[in-house]
């Protein structure tokens, strides 16, 4: 019988080798494509993200006034700032907000999470409405009213005389006390990781507390060895994310002072930000500014890596999700 040998393909049917000029050439045609569709990111990167960085960088070893042109001064700016005692406020009340307030948010957010985890009619409703000031609440007007709540006689004051007898006056008049309106403010807006952790919550598996509750595990210990372990990651991201946040706090600190006043009586809500403004906008010392602004950089992320350090001792993965 006679066997038919195969036709060998037209040399327009043959795939290109590998390495050969068409692929090269078909890949740097995708390439280009890839670029041409990431040319607005990244033109938008280049001018407004990284050019300015590398402009403030250079700003911060010179003396420059917005008005005539920079000098360079070398480390000046960075031996002025450390002997600054305002330096030194500004760096004392933006922890003391950052340690304050950033676990109290965090606080009320994980605790209304686990309410509205929990079925219950008009859910919906309550998710919405308790999200609502996380999209308000860093607004120009909120601060205001905010303001006009813990002035002397407004009804927190007339609250805390009659319920609590309490009589400190007016909460943003008061150095002792304006920092913690800020924290109020702060934690009133807890919405946006409130919902982070409602997410989280909702890939506990039941199964995991049935069998605690069969084993007699009370819901105090059914959310210390099942909810937090479980949500750790979700907890973890909520940290960093909050942490990083309160750093940048400024236009509600800026405010609550108020006219004539701004950053609080006897500076005390002279948070790192305000501080940065007043020298580079009201002074005009914008190198001194963007000295301060490179130690904020540096310090968020010196903060930063300690707390993806710390997370291998209390973040619990799933096996193999990293």
């Amino acid at each position: 019988m006679e066997t038919r040998q195969p036709r060998p393909s037209p040399p327009g049917d043959r795939a290109p080798r590998p390495g050969s000029a068409s692929q090269r050439s078909g890949r740097r045609r995708e390439n280009l494509a890839g670029y041409l569709f990431m040319s607005p990111w990244l033109a938008g990167f280049l001018l407004l993200t990284a050019g300015p960085m590398a402009v403030s960088l250079y700003f911060a070893f010179t003396d420059y006034n917005l008005f005539d042109a920079p000098q360079w001064i070398g480390l000046s700016n960075f031996q002025e700032m450390f002997s600054d005692p305002r330096w030194q406020k500004s760096v004392e009340v933006t922890t003391k907000y950052v340690v304050i307030g950033t676990p109290l948010k965090l606080a009320a957010a994980l605790g209304v999470a686990l309410l509205l985890a929990q079925s219950r009619r008009g859910q919906a409703f309550y998710r919405a409405a308790f999200y609502a000031p996380s999209l308000i609440g860093a607004s120009v007007s909120i601060a205001i009213v905010w303001r006009a709540l813990f002035t002397d006689g407004a009804i927190v004051d007339r609250a805390q005389t009659q319920f609590f007898g309490l009589n400190v006056g007016g909460w943003v008049g008061d150095p002792d006390w304006i920092l913690y309106s800020l924290v109020a403010l702060t934690v009133w807006q807890f919405g946006a990781p409130m919902v982070i952790f409602l997410a989280g919550l909702k890939q506990v598996p039941r199964e995991l507390y049935e069998a605690a509750a069969v084993d007699g595990a009370g819901p105090l210990r059914r959310f210390w060895n099942i909810t937090l372990p479980m949500i750790s990651p979700v907890l973890f991201f909520n940290v960093l994310l909050e942490t990083i946040h309160s750093f940048q706090v400024f236009g509600s600190a800026y405010i609550l002072g108020g006219q004539g006043n701004p950053c609080g009586p006897a500076d005390a809500t002279l948070v790192y930000t305000c501080y940065l403004y007043q020298q580079g906008f009201e002074n005009s010392r914008m190198g001194f500014a963007s000295a301060m602004a490179w130690m904020l950089l540096i310090a968020v992320g010196l903060v930063t890596a300690v707390l993806f350090w710390s997370q291998k001792r209390w973040v619990h993965y799933e096996e193999n999700a990293r």
